[in-house]
């Protein structure tokens, strides 16, 4: 069977014409799986929407789709992005595809090593600077004023309307919204891109994004100079949609709330080991948050985002767990070592 990408699923919805050259990869179509062991512990139906599935391991290649497609459509040769991780690996695995040239400016020290390995080997030029993703997003918003070059980050509105399509595959699923949608917010682009969705199809569950402790400014409404948590997806201290997703969380009758890394750390923990789902830890905050307001929680289906795959972030993965020691090949020593 032919796989097909959002820009063909969901054409007549989104900002392309017949003159677009699609930039696919076959992203979109992920799963939304039951979650039988946190309905439970929340008393809710909760779903679990696993974007780790799209082709580079992340939701943002539904949204980088559109964006190089039409950065193409308009004449550019290279295409620009800050990032904490995810973002670069999806530009640079759209650029490769679309034969046009990929730079990455990363904040130093802060992206986790299974995505900045996506990128260099999606041949991406990756330039690391002193400073914060902040400071690495205006970088390239001045490369993205230059001839030729397009900004792919969430503030290009072809990436944010690819991500509405993760809403419009929700309501197909289910065949109808949840009452609540979480998800992790860091520069706070998906959760505007979700509502911005949902709205468009006639529907309005309450929005409830989650940011880590140590990178919370839009529940503090102050700008975090230096975001600090394990989840570096989301360690961002000034996001660049930051009223936008105040505007999904108003408009939705819904909330932003902060979870603490050990919070985020045991639904990472708790996705893995009891639901079979590997998420990097960014990806849990919603689930960390309907967890640590479930007594909040309307009646009806709650959805969660997990927003990228568990291979992105290998060195959380294995944090203080060294490799086995062996023992002689027989049944015997095996048995004994498992105490059974």
């Amino acid at each position: 069977m032919r796989t097909i990408g959002i820009i063909e699923r969901y054409r007549d919805r989104l900002p392309v014409t017949e003159a677009t050259p699609i930039i696919t990869l076959g992203e979109g179509s992920t799963p939304l799986i039951p979650a039988p062991r946190i309905s439970e512990q929340v008393g809710r139906e909760v779903w679990l929407k696993v974007e780790g599935a799209n082709p580079t391991g992340s939701f943002k290649d539904r949204g980088m789709t559109v964006a190089v497609s039409k950065a193409v459509e308009a004449g550019a040769t290279a295409v620009v992005c800050a990032s904490t991780g995810n973002t670069s690996a999806s530009a640079a695995a759209y650029a490769s595809r679309a034969g046009i040239e990929c730079v990455v400016v990363l904040p130093a020290g802060k992206v986790a090593l299974g995505k900045l390995a996506q990128a260099v080997r999606h041949g991406a030029t990756v330039v690391a600077v002193d400073g914060g993703f902040e400071e690495a997003l205006a970088v390239v918003r001045a490369l993205g004023d230059r001839p030729g070059v397009a900004l792919v980050n969430s503030v290009n509105p072809h990436r944010l309307a690819g991500q509405e399509t993760a809403a419009w595959e929700i309501v197909d699923d289910l065949r109808r919204s949840p009452a609540v949608h979480a998800l992790p917010v860091g520069n706070a682009g998906n959760i505007s891109a979700y509502w911005a969705g949902y709205r468009a199809v006639g529907e309005a569950p309450q929005m409830w994004g989650f940011q880590a402790a140590g990178a919370a400014p839009l529940v503090s409404g102050e700008i975090v100079d230096h975001p600090e948590t394990v989840a570096t997806a989301i360690r961002i201290g000034n996001p660049a949609s930051w009223e936008k997703a105040l505007d999904a969380r108003d408009g939705s009758g819904g909330r932003i709330e902060a979870v603490t890394d050990d919070q985020i750390l045991a639904a990472y923990h708790l996705l893995a080991a009891e639901e079979g789902v590997f998420c990097e830890p960014a990806s849990a905050a919603g689930v960390a948050g309907i967890l640590a307001f479930t007594g909040e929680l309307p009646e009806g289906p709650v959805v969660c985002t997990l927003t990228g795959h568990g291979l992105k972030d290998p060195g959380t993965a294995l944090d203080g767990i060294g490799a086995p020691e062996p023992v002689p090949a027989t049944l015997e020593a095996v048995l004994e070592r498992l105490g059974w």
